[in-house]
């Protein structure tokens, strides 16, 4: 899907780890914005989330480089939506941390080293592809501002 394919291009280097759970503070990161105005410091966004503040700020700044939400520093600092979260689909989201490259990198990484690790690997790129098709489709289906009702 373009999407992926725009996130992809958008930044190679990650500011913070693609996983699942990434996804999903990034998510109630974006929902924290938007049920506070669209405005909150990393620190409160980790007190309501009950997180790991280094971990907050590393996704903050993953979504504030793929212009979903903005910073600003000083005394009337924090981040900010740049969109509204009507226009903010899930897989948005998603494609923006690379977690479908992350964790099928590792999967084709582990399918290595032995006399049919190419016709494994060729396999499960193909898997892999209809997962991340599926995936996208329903999350595409999904804003933040449908998480945040």
């Amino acid at each position: 899907m373009s999407v992926n394919k725009e996130a992809a291009s958008k930044k190679s280097t990650m500011a913070c780890p693609s996983t699942y759970k990434t996804f999903s503070i990034a998510v109630q990161a974006l929902v924290t914005l938007e049920r506070h105005s669209g405005k909150c410091s990393s620190g409160d966004i980790a007190s309501y989330l009950h997180s790991e503040s280094t971990l907050i700020r590393r996704v903050l700044k993953t979504l504030a480089q793929a212009d979903l939400i903005e910073s600003r520093e000083g005394r009337d600092g924090g981040y900010r939506l740049r969109k509204n979260a009507r226009d903010i689909s899930l897989a948005e989201v998603y494609s923006i941390l690379q977690v479908h490259s992350s964790i099928s990198d590792s999967m084709l990484d582990a399918a290595a080293g032995h006399c049919f690790a190419e016709e494994i690997k060729e396999s499960f790129a193909g898997i892999l592809s209809e997962i991340e098709e599926s995936t996208l489709k329903i999350l595409e289906s999904r804003t933040i501002a449908d998480i945040a009702q």
